[in-house]
């Protein structure tokens, strides 16, 4: 397999800001904003972009983690994932607008998880979605609110999101 860098740090760096800053300048109700992260790498995406909006506007803005491995629907063919943490601020998501936050946007099965994940712990007002990599392949009519890079894929191709606070190197890379 070959890989190829399509995203370097100051690329990824760039991205968020961007996305920070288009969630701010889309809703006029930043008190009542939750930034959700999907584990793995969406949570470190999620605290990045909350710390960005912070210094940008000032404002208070709650960050958690959602975890959505119980309700994914291909848990009878990966019985082996593990369930994660699910972090929710303590103001709930119940009137909120909620940004859900993911590194790579593919077929949606884990979006829609996500859905179903948060009507399982209230009802937010509102649900958008910021999505580091969107690679197209949908399998469900999910479309993010926020991207931070397009990047047509084939099947066959396989996108590969690295984050120093995991992986310990900034990337993002295609592998063939």
């Amino acid at each position: 397999m070959t890989a190829r860098t399509v995203l370097q740090p100051a690329d990824i760096t760039r991205a968020l800001t961007r996305i920070s800053h288009e969630i701010l300048e889309s809703n006029r109700e930043w008190l009542d904003t939750v930034v959700l992260g999907i584990p793995t790498r969406g949570v470190v995406l999620a605290q990045r972009i909350g710390a960005t909006m912070v210094s940008a506007a000032d404002l208070p803005i709650a960050v958690g983690s959602l975890d959505v491995t119980m309700y994914r629907d291909d848990l009878a063919r990966n019985p082996t994932r593990a369930p994660g943490r699910t972090a929710v601020p303590a103001g709930g998501i119940d009137g909120k607008l909620v940004i859900l936050v993911d590194d790579v946007l593919y077929s949606g099965r884990t979006i829609r998880a996500a859905l179903d994940a948060l009507s399982a712990i209230g009802r937010p007002r509102y649900v958008r979605l910021a999505t580091l990599v969107d690679r197209g392949h949908r399998e469900l009519p999910i479309r993010p609110d926020f991207v931070g890079k397009n990047l047509p894929t084939t099947e066959g191709e396989r996108i590969n999101v690295r984050l120093l606070e995991i992986d310990g190197v900034e990337e993002v890379t295609i592998e063939s």
